[in-house]
């Protein structure tokens, strides 16, 4: 296979762009159509397709957030308005978020671990896709991801639970690089 210059130049070089400047315009259907093909082309051990994809975007980014913040609410009475504001604005401004839940299948040969990162490839395939086609992402979990009530209500069954939430838009910032990590403090060599 040739080496191709461009794909590395952007491995080298991408950075998540936080939802705060993610704006309109979203992708067309068009475009998250083949976002969707490329992020669920991912490892898939036994060929169990362990997640599932919920798409929140329009309208109902404000509905899920007001739901958000009623389950808040609801664990926490104390919560002030401007923390629940905060709960409703949760898939705000970016115009198109894409829930990642992992679905576990029972199979042997092929681990819950490995079925989990599947999961966690989606993500970051769908982020891959996301700056491919000329948009920006970030790849989040927020205590929703976490919260039982929370994932039912936005779309979890019995047994899954969300590995991220991927808010996809048009950047409105240029994103500064933060430091890598320093390789030869995170890798060595095995030598028996």
């Amino acid at each position: 296979m040739p080496a191709n210059n461009a794909m590395l130049d952007y491995l080298k070089t991408r950075r998540s762009v936080g939802i705060g400047f993610l704006k309109d315009p979203g992708p067309t259907p068009e475009e998250v159509e083949q976002m969707l093909t490329i992020a669920t082309r991912v490892p898939d051990h036994g060929k169990l397709t362990p997640w599932r994809l919920v798409l929140i975007e329009g309208d109902d980014r404000a509905k899920a957030g007001e739901k958000l913040a009623a389950i808040a609410k609801q664990n926490n009475p104390a919560l002030d308005e401007a923390s629940l504001d905060i709960e409703r604005r949760q898939f705000l401004p970016a115009p198109l978020t894409v829930g990642v839940i992992f679905s576990p299948r029972p199979l042997p040969k092929a681990p819950e671990l490995e079925q989990l990162l599947s999961a966690g490839n989606v993500c970051f395939n769908l982020m891959h896709a996301a700056f491919a086609i000329g948009y920006a992402a970030v790849w989040v979990t927020r205590w929703f991801a976490f919260d039982t009530a929370a994932q039912a209500m936005l779309g979890a069954r019995a047994g899954e639970r969300f590995v991220g939430f991927v808010h996809i838009g048009t950047p409105t910032a240029v994103i500064e690089d933060r430091d890598r990590p320093d390789l030869s403090k995170v890798v060595s060599r095995w030598q028996g």
